[in-house]
């Protein structure tokens, strides 16, 4: 359930106009909404929780949190107002507060027992801010500070105000007061030179400089795409650099490596995705980080850790280690100089050793807890998390199955106790729940030892229920206004006499008014205000609250007791209290309360093809286009390069790496051959018109050497499509059946010696309406997700009439395949339009050269 808290800077300068007439904070307001929108088009929306925090001083800076609903927050949004000073570090040191109220109550964090990955709350943090100098009532900073003091408890375990699943982005608002006569820049926006960049990199965030709507739009369409489970994990090489990697993919010792040279690869700050279970919605996980320090019963406190744990790598290569059934982690890494050097290196049977400082009892640099390891595609890098000093006990877990059959010597427990002993103590209970599904005996003690003191144990309790106080103190002043300012008291010169408000009378008067008791007009100071009349409550009338049942009125019995009725039996499907013409009377502000219904709905069911790219949800409109590439991040400008384009094993060199270069492709045939085993016969058109990989494709194109060993042998046609065999009735066609399709539905008739008898006939009519049912499927086709062309390229083949118009079809292919992007296909039909051209002209040629003859 990711977290999406927006801090919106609502200090005096956001009150700045742009060219537009707008401010900055009408602006931020706009640029929430529009993110809410562009989320709530992924299904995962539905679990989204949103947090409102501004410029104000704590605790009425929290405007909406934990238990506000989505139509507290949009309200909240909207009565923002610009006013105060540009406190940033005390509203960021908020915000990351309001985030860490609950971690230690759920022990998310885990605290001297290991990081566990899958134990996380992913959370995005958005600022809007202004950019401009940060101040308070000591004056001007220069520098981003945020306070050290926090009120939460337990924060004092973490050296920084951020965990590792927390992120901060920041959208830094430069946008002119006037209109600007340079034409706008395209391209990736850069960061901002403002003081929040720095914050922004440390948490695995980024900052934006906007300067006009275009980029802000663009921006966030960036941010909606960040939405990513995941943790941040410093990844930092020890030892030297590996041997370089020849041409061959064999280490080549004579290429210099340069070890001693800082490389952007040696340090990455990056995310680790942390994928959820397809069928819980959870993410599920095993083993744990270690942490950098060996638990021990003498530590009178916990030693305060990084937010983000260091995970340094050897380049040593090793063999991946696996045996069956032992369970494992694998955590994909977000794309990095780190991943783009490994990938390079193409050795995905090889993998590098990740350790932790200080994790290990007898050694420095601690005992490997997994590896690095390229993917067999060689389309990313996976951290592998296996159990701690894993090519200890993975040796012995194998002998214990293969030759000790489950039951070990003497010299095989000897063994397996010493492992125990390079053990930190909170690996022993993952390790003794991995053993019990591998089937292994019970081989380690019932009596588990976490290696914390009585001391720290007790702290973490008190810490726990300190927390909880604390918890509610800050959410019972969520929503809260803060106190306003007493100003210049005036003395009241108008008569020296007691106020009507601290009257005695008057408050006998309001109690009256409920109910309570009756005014007597003798005891009303009348003279404090001449000329005022205070009008007095009938006695008549009795209050309306129906709090006893003899004050309803008999006019209003029936309707009140099917009320009363509904309320009761609970038959309705609305508020209690609430009946079914009320249910209609629903304020304007919460009509867009889309967010709530969504979490009321059922959960979608699963994909019947996983495999399937989802289609973008657009709202009822076919033709809008998904607007992912717009931006290209700087930090993630490398993703567009080899890393994404890597040769896969088997596959050839693709033809759109060196140069743009059209395929080559043929005249669609009027028959069809079968398809065996998902590939065309060699005589079918597709066979000619495109390879087999075209079926399948998901990547790179048709191969060259392919499409060059193309047949350029054609079915002689004449213009209507078929030659008529001289002195019969027959058309030559090499195919031993006709098909005519529609809606799907194949009509063969199938004819001996490969000739068509002339018993199928096809009339103008018929013509007509089977092409424009293909014209129709056509469009179809064209707007689908992927790159399986071959639905296509039958449907062409299928058209009927001449040569005109196949090409007339087969332009209306094109444009549709432009309208939606489809730069691949259009290749291949503009190809296919060639060859017709060419075609054409060479019967032409022919006939006139028949026609010169015959003179």
């Amino acid at each position: 359930m990711p977290i999406l808290l927006f801090l919106i800077d609502t200090s005096a300068s956001m009150n700045q106009r742009t060219d537009l007439g707008t401010s900055y904070l009408d602006i931020a307001k706009g640029a929430v909404e529009l993110f809410l929108k562009l989320r709530s088009r992924d299904p995962a929306s539905r679990g989204d929780r949103y947090m409102l925090v501004t410029y104000d001083e704590p605790p009425y800076c929290i405007k909406a949190g934990w238990k506000e609903n989505h139509a507290t927050f949009m309200s909240e949004l909207k009565n923002l107002q610009a006013s105060g000073l540009t406190t940033l570090g005390q509203a960021l040191r908020s915000s990351f507060d309001l985030l860490n109220l609950n971690r230690l109550i759920s022990g998310i964090d885990n605290y001297g027992q290991g990081r566990n990955p899958f134990f996380l709350e992913p959370s995005i943090l958005i600022t809007i801010t202004d950019g401009n100098k940060l101040t308070s009532t000591a004056g001007v900073q220069e520098e981003l500070h945020l306070p050290l003091n926090s009120p939460l408890p337990g924060s004092e375990l973490t050296k920084e105000p951020f965990r590792w699943d927390q992120r901060l982005f920041a959208l830094v608002l430069r946008l002119p007061g006037l209109a600007s006569t340079e034409p706008e820049q395209l391209g990736s926006v850069p960061t901002d030179e403002s003081a929040i960049t720095q914050m922004c990199e440390v948490t695995g965030g980024r900052s934006y400089c906007v300067r006009t709507q275009r980029m802000l739009n663009q921006c966030l369409e960036s941010l909606v795409q960040k939405i990513q489970s995941g943790v941040v994990i410093n990844f930092e090489k020890t030892g030297p650099d590996p041997l370089p990697v020849g041409e061959d993919g064999l280490m080549d010792s004579s290429r210099p490596s340069n070890s001693f040279a800082a490389q952007p690869w040696h340090s990455c700050h990056k995310l680790i995705y942390v994928r959820p279970n397809s069928k819980t919605g959870v993410p599920v996980g095993h083993w744990p980080i270690p942490e950098s320090f060996w638990p021990d019963q003498n530590l009178p406190s916990l030693p305060p850790r990084t937010s983000h744990p260091v995970v340094r790598f050897s380049c040593v290569d090793c063999e991946p280690m696996v045996i069956d059934k032992l369970p494992f982690d694998k955590y994909e890494l977000e794309p990095s100089p780190l991943t783009q050097y490994i990938l390079e290196r193409k050795s995905p049977h090889t993998c590098w050793q990740v350790f932790v400082t200080s994790s290990g009892k007898y050694n420095e640099l601690g005992y490997p807890f997994g590896y690095l390891k390229a993917s067999t595609t060689l389309t990313c890098v996976n951290l592998f998390v296996m159990p701690y000093n894993y090519p200890v006990l993975l040796p012995l877990l194998d002998d214990l199955f293969k030759v000790h059959k489950l039951k070990p010597n003497l010299k095989w427990r000897q063994a397996f106790d010493s492992y125990l002993k390079t053990l930190p103590p909170y690996y022993l209970l993952p390790l003794k729940k991995a053993l019990r599904m591998m089937g292994a005996p019970n081989l380690i003690s019932d009596n588990l030892d976490c290696g914390l003191s009585y001391s720290v144990i007790s702290y973490l309790k008190k810490l726990s229920q300190q927390t909880k106080l604390e918890s509610e103190r800050i959410l019972a002043s969520v929503g809260k206004k803060p106190p306003q300012e007493i100003g210049i008291r005036v003395k009241n010169h108008s008569g020296g006499g007691v106020s009507l408000t601290h009257s005695k009378n008057f408050r006998k008067l309001l109690k009256e008014i409920i109910g309570e008791t009756a005014p007597r007009l003798a005891e009303l100071n009348t003279k404090e205000f001449a000329g005022f009349q205070v009008g007095l409550l009938n006695k008549d009338l009795k209050p309306q609250t129906y709090r006893n049942a003899y004050d309803i009125p008999r006019r209003g019995l029936l309707d009140q007791l099917t009320r009363m009725r509904s309320n009761l039996l609970k038959t309705h499907k609305f508020i209690v209290g609430q009946d079914e013409d009320s249910l209609h009377s629903v304020p304007v502000a919460q009509m867009g309360n889309y967010q709530e219904y969504l979490k009321t709905l059922a959960s979608p069911l699963r994909e019947i093809d996983p495999d399937q790219p989802k289609r973008l949800h657009t709202f009822g409109n076919p033709f809008k286009q998904d607007k992912k590439g717009m931006m290209i991040d700087e930090a993630d400008e490398f993703v567009a390069g080899p890393q994404n384009k890597v040769k896969r094993p088997g596959e050839a060199t693709s033809p759109l790496s060196s140069k743009r270069r059209r395929n080559v492709t043929v005249i669609p045939e009027v028959h069809e051959e079968k398809m065996e085993n998902g590939q065309i016969s060699p005589d079918g058109f597709l066979s000619k018109s495109a390879p087999p990989e075209l079926m399948n494709m998901a990547g790179d194109g048709i191969p060259h050497n392919q499409m060059d060993s193309l047949s350029d042998d054609f079915t002689t046609l004449r213009k209507d499509g078929l030659i008529p065999k001289p002195g019969t009735n027959t058309l030559l066609g090499g195919s031993k059946k006709c098909s005519v399709s529609v809606e799907d539905q194949k009509v063969s008739v199938t004819s001996p010696l490969g000739t068509v008898p002339n018993t199928l006939q096809i009339t103008p009519a018929m013509a007509q309406g089977i092409n424009a049912d293909i014209k129709h499927q056509l469009m179809k086709e064209v707007r689908k997700f992927g790159r399986k062309y071959e639905r296509i390229f039958i449907l062409l083949e299928e058209v009927q009439g001449p040569l005109s118009v196949k090409k007339q079809f087969v332009e209306f292919t094109i444009k549709e395949a432009a309208r939606f992007k489809r730069r691949v296909l259009i290749q291949y039909l503009e190809k296919v339009l060639e060859k017709i051209d060419s075609h054409h002209h060479h019967l032409n040629n022919v006939n006139h050269i028949n026609n010169r003859s015959s003179c």
